[in-house]
């Protein structure tokens, strides 16, 4: 699993929390108690499939959805298993941040 830790460019509130929900199939961000970024996935042999980035209405603008992101590409890198990027913004990440996760990523080179 990987550390909660983020860098400078991507700080947020206090009382932020991340963790991988398998009975639900998603990633979740929770601020205090709400529920405020998930990212729905799909387990495949070898991969996981990030389908899809939601951002709860209020929790908007805030850089969350980008900590969420890190934390399950971070995560799926470190169970040794490949990232496959449906979910566009996932996508713009994984372009934006190619040494650390193209080499663990599943896609055509085009769509990126």
């Amino acid at each position: 699993m990987s550390d909660d830790i983020v860098d400078q460019a991507e700080a947020f509130d206090a009382g932020v929390t991340t963790s991988r929900n398998d009975a639900a199939h998603r990633y979740e961000l929770h601020v205090g108690t709400d529920l405020a970024v998930i990212i729905v996935f799909r387990e495949l042999p070898g991969h996981i499939d990030l389908i899809h980035t939601d951002t709860q209405e209020g929790f908007e603008g805030r850089g969350l959805a980008r900590v969420l992101v890190r934390y399950a590409l971070d995560d799926v890198v470190a169970s040794g298993k490949r990232i496959i990027p449906h979910c566009p913004y996932v996508a713009k990440i994984v372009a934006r941040n190619p040494d650390l996760y193209r080499q663990y990523t599943d896609v055509p080179e085009d769509e990126f």
